[in-house]
């Protein structure tokens, strides 16, 4: 479970939500309170008072030694990693009300497969063969949504089906991807920016890796944004992640993150020119299905149209209340995938079918009136 650089820390009471894979995160605070958050039913209390201040503190000392750092007064915040494992400690000189700890799992599997997805209704067969398309077809793709809504496992997922003989490079701050475990006979580099590799130092480097394809993690920074323009202005192929709260949004949400004085039109109209596709997920309690779930809410195509102006085709939409907005994506992503080799109809969503079928329903009824 653990990498040997946790080997030797006693985990407890803690190790029963360790090996449990339906569990993606532990929450500890407030003087013995154990949240959990599961694949299935979302952010939920347990009662274990087994677990308590004196474990987590003794943790804590543990996890400090092994990283070589110092958890106490003066050092009140800790962070320790592993492969699949990435903790987070707050002392209780901050945390008044006892120490407080997070523990996020980051297993080197790829939770998600293609008959999952469509049982637990998390998109439909038609938009995931339309995503499969673009990732076959090198689209620059940014996924975006809330902490906790699958946006990483979605990467992974997306990542899994690039091409065998297609190198690609992982730049993350914090190791999630793990693509290099789990594909260990793929040209894969992992790289890891701390305090002297900077994501712009990495990234020189990444380029003379040659790479087809760049897994930036998520883009929370002045820096992030500035290497992901670089990425996919440079020919690079990308897949990354935002916190935004719509698709339609991320290339704002960018530009919200850098600070300089760059014009937002020009800005916008680099990214709408280089990313093809974003893509929203949600993580919610359905009351229609009565677990929690992840879904894909909305797919965007970016393009730039003939007049220089930004343009955003919602391809999919879903409102909570199950109302769906759906458009063939425009020519420019017709073409842009053809070159790539990956041929998509213009009816690819047989849109003009129904609405011809529809009408002619209606012509059908008003002869019969």
């Amino acid at each position: 479970m653990h990498e040997a650089v946790f080997s030797q820390i006693d985990f407890g009471p803690l190790n029963d939500f360790l090996v449990d894979d339906n569990i993606t995160d532990i929450s500890y605070s407030n003087n013995g309170r154990v949240w959990l958050k599961t694949l299935d039913k979302g952010v939920y209390q347990v009662d274990r008072p087994d677990i308590n201040d004196p474990l987590m503190e003794k943790l804590a000392f543990q996890c400090a030694n092994v990283m070589g750092k110092t958890f106490n007064m003066a050092h009140p915040f800790l962070d320790a990693e592993s492969a699949e494992l990435r903790l987070n400690f707050v002392h209780d000189s901050i945390a008044t009300n006892g120490i407080a700890c997070v523990i996020r799992k980051t297993p080197a599997k790829i939770r998600l497969n293609r008959e999952k997805l469509l049982d637990e209704k998390y998109v439909s067969e038609e938009i995931l063969n339309f995503l499969l398309s673009c990732v076959q077809g090198h689209a620059n793709i940014i996924v975006s949504g809330e902490t906790g809504s699958g946006k990483t496992e979605l990467v992974k997922y997306l990542a899994s089906h690039t091409k065998e003989n297609e190198k690609i490079i992982t730049i993350e701050d914090t190791l999630e991807l793990h693509l290099d475990k789990i594909f260990p006979h793929r040209d894969i580099v992992a790289m890891k920016t701390n305090n002297i590799a900077s994501y712009s130092e990495v990234l020189v480097t990444c380029m003379r890796q040659n790479p087809i394809w760049i897994l930036l993690s998520e883009v929370r920074s002045a820096e992030a944004v500035t290497a992901v323009r670089n990425s996919i202005s440079s020919g690079h192929h990308i897949i990354s992640t935002i916190h935004s709260d719509k698709a339609s949004l991320i290339p704002l949400r960018m530009f919200s993150l850098l600070e300089s004085n760059l014009d937002v039109d020009q800005f916008l109209t680099t990214i709408h020119r280089y990313v093809q596709i974003g893509i929203y997920v949600k993580g919610y309690l359905s009351k229609e299905l009565g677990r929690f779930q992840r879904e894909i809410m909305e797919v965007c195509e970016f393009y730039v149209d003939e007049d220089n102006r930004p343009q955003v085709n919602t391809i999919f939409r879903k409102n909570l209340t199950g109302e769906l907005v759906m458009n063939n994506p425009t020519k420019y992503l017709r073409d842009y995938l053809g070159i790539q080799g990956v041929t998509l109809p213009s009816d690819i969503f047989h849109l003009d079918e129904r609405a011809s079928m529809e009408a002619g329903e209606q012509n059908t009824a008003m002869e019969t009136l």
